[in-house]
């Protein structure tokens, strides 16, 4: 009964509502492992799979799922998709590889790109922009989901034709000009992800978890992604999402439909087909009701009332008899018959009477059996009903919750930006970035976190131990300086945390020693040509050659000769001795000698051994 009944109640949906036209989905997925000029990349290719996969599941029409490309096939690859798109209301385009940032335009690199210049980025790769324009004819959602902030080699090695030219770490920041278009990075701008030490990366393991939850807004799906990494990475990689969508909820993957028709579940049916039976009450039908229904507790019920009707049946059956045989007794009276054939009639009736008292007692007791049995149907049916009642405030309660969660973060994020805009400082938000589900650390979890962090923005050289020690504290106050922040640098918090982490890039200037020089986020040694040394400007300056300088003896007795010279009359002249005293050496005039002299006072004659005193004509 209870599936004619559905039968019938499909047939009318599928008569008054007729054909219902789903929306089309398309996805575009990339995954460049093997390249030829730089080391082989272990998880995109594994990462395309599983992504590929995931889109699959959840329903999407068109999945075209492509490892390790040149630049000719992902241009094709990019082209005949975005002919795809115009037919599409959703486009999703995932890319797992290499990238690059050159100028602040983002740049996805090939399995045959060489890039030895900075130039070459032209020719040898394909522009992100390419990407926006394949998703741009999608008529609802336009998602590019790109896996492709890691630490890229060609960047280290390319040689600079501009020496102004601008090659960043990591990607970009985006804004995308087209409406509800969403562009997520597996790391923020500025900074790189990491490949996990598993088959597939940190990024796209939460991806494949989060996104295809029914019902799950894009915006606070991609915040559950970005909690996960950040865990999984000991919160050193957070993801970040740029674009906008519109007010309503834009999921992945559709809510499941609420069935506002009774459900045809096996139990709703029993209890439909028992209530009917209940109404008619016949012995004909609680039999079809057991054969249709053999066991569980509504058969019970239903064989209960079999018996109350049995019971009433055997109750209808003694009164009969009762009646019959007070008949009896009366024409036996009223035939004046004899006094043994009247006390066996009495007899027989007084049997009847004790029979009918019996069943009518057994129909009452059936009777109290039946009403229990549905009283205690109709208390399960209502805990049952208590139940989903409970649990639909419980999901109410969560939903509030959340929103007003949401409400409190966006405020608070609006109150940190006018606050940074009052003291003229910059302020980034992300797009989806939930501090309250953020888990709570140990003092030496939280110290670890800031000085990897320290380590990020250029503050910190040592190893991220958790030991908030004096070099730790100069390193906080070293980003105080830099970055302008008053942070409590004797402690690690949370709050200096936070700021560090606001920051994309370095913070701190690059310091190298004398004979070094900044290269990036290193510091190389200055080579100089032939020729030429480093100065103490740490500048190449050409090497003069210079004549041998004078000893200070000999400049000290070209000097005291000098004196001599001058301290003697014009018309004296030098008869080639020295005489030495305390006042000093001068050469002994001519016409004059030296001899032997005891008396004190009188030093050393140069060269002459023994006391000398001068004697002149």
């Amino acid at each position: 009964m209870g599936a004619f009944r559905w039968f019938s109640l499909v047939i009318f949906i599928w008569l008054g509502c007729g054909p219902v036209h789903a929306e089309r989905r398309v996805a575009l997925v990339i995954g460049n492992s093997a390249y030829k000029s730089a080391a082989k990349l272990a998880n995109p290719a594994n990462d395309a799979v599983l992504v590929g996969g995931m889109l699959k599941k959840a329903g999407f029409d068109w999945i075209d799922t492509r490892t390790d490309l040149n630049a000719s096939e992902m241009r094709k690859a990019l082209r005949e998709f975005g002919g795809r798109a115009r037919d599409a209301e959703v486009a999703v385009i995932y890319y797992a590889g290499h990238g690059i940032e050159l100028d602040g335009t983002n740049y996805l690199i090939p399995v045959d790109a060489a890039l030895e210049t900075d130039s070459d980025v032209l020719d040898e790769t394909v522009g992100l922009d390419r990407a926006l324009f394949a998703v741009e004819p999608a008529k609802q959602l336009r998602l590019i989901i790109l896996d492709a902030c890691r630490d890229n080699p060609f960047a280290k090695s390319m040689k600079r034709t501009v020496a102004a030219r601008a090659i960043g770490r990591g990607l970009a920041k985006v804004e995308p000009t087209s409406p509800n278009t969403m562009i997520a990075f597996a790391a923020k701008a500025g900074s790189t992800a990491s490949d996990g030490d598993s088959r597939n990366s940190p990024f796209a393991t939460a991806l494949v978890e989060r996104l295809p939850t029914p019902g799950l807004d894009l915006r606070k799906a991609f915040g559950f992604v970005r909690d996960d990494v950040l865990k999984s990475t000991g919160y050193k990689q957070e993801p970040y999402v740029y674009g906008s969508l519109g007010g309503d909820d834009v999921p992945l993957v559709a809510a499941r439909p609420v069935v506002t028709a009774p459900q045809a579940s096996p139990q709703d049916a029993v209890r439909r087909d028992y209530e009917l039976a209940l109404q008619i009450g016949t012995r004909e039908v609680w039999t079809a009701f057991l054969a249709e229904y053999p066991e569980g507790f509504y058969a019970s019920l239903a064989k209960g009332q079999l018996n109350r009707i049995a019971a009433e049946e055997t109750r209808a059956a003694a009164v009969e008899k009762a009646r019959l045989a007070e008949e009896e007794k009366a024409r036996l009276a009223a035939d004046r018959a004899q006094k043994a054939e009247q006390d066996k009639a009495a007899a027989a009736a007084k049997a009847a009477e004790d029979a009918r008292l019996a069943a009518e007692k057994a129909k009452q007791v059936e009777e109290a059996k039946a009403a229990a049995a549905e009283q205690r149907r109709k208390e399960a049916e209502a805990a049952v009903a208590k139940a989903l009642a409970d649990k639909a405030a419980a999901e109410k309660a969560l939903a509030d919750k959340i929103a007003n969660e949401k409400t409190a973060t966006e405020a608070a994020a609006r109150n940190a930006s006018a606050k940074t805009a009052q003291d003229g400082g910059d302020v980034k938000v992300a797009a989806v970035a939930p501090s309250s589900s953020q888990p709570s650390l140990s003092p030496q979890e939280t110290a670890k976190a800031v000085q990897s962090e320290l380590r990020r923005v250029g503050c910190m050289s040592a190893a991220a131990d958790g030991d908030w020690k004096a070099s730790s504290q100069r390193s906080l106050a070293l980003f105080n300086k830099y970055a302008g922040t008053k942070l409590d640098a004797a402690n690690a918090s949370a709050d200096a945390l936070d700021a560090i982490k606001a920051k994309p890039g370095r913070v701190c200037p690059l310091v190298c020693d004398h004979g070094f020089r900044a290269d990036g986020d290193a510091c190389v040694k200055i080579a100089c040509r032939a020729g030429y040394r480093v100065n103490d400007d740490n500048e190449c300056e050409k090497v003069e050659d210079k004549k041998p300088a004078a000893s200070r003896e000999q400049s000290r007795a070209r000097d005291a000769a000098r004196k001599s010279e001058e301290a003697a009359p014009a018309k004296q002249q030098s008869s080639g001795q020295m005489i030495c005293n305390q006042a000093g050496c001068r050469p002994v005039a001519r016409g004059c000698r030296l001899v032997a002299d005891t008396s004190a006072g009188i030093g050393n004659a140069a060269g002459i051994n023994g006391r000398t005193r001068e004697v002149c004509n």
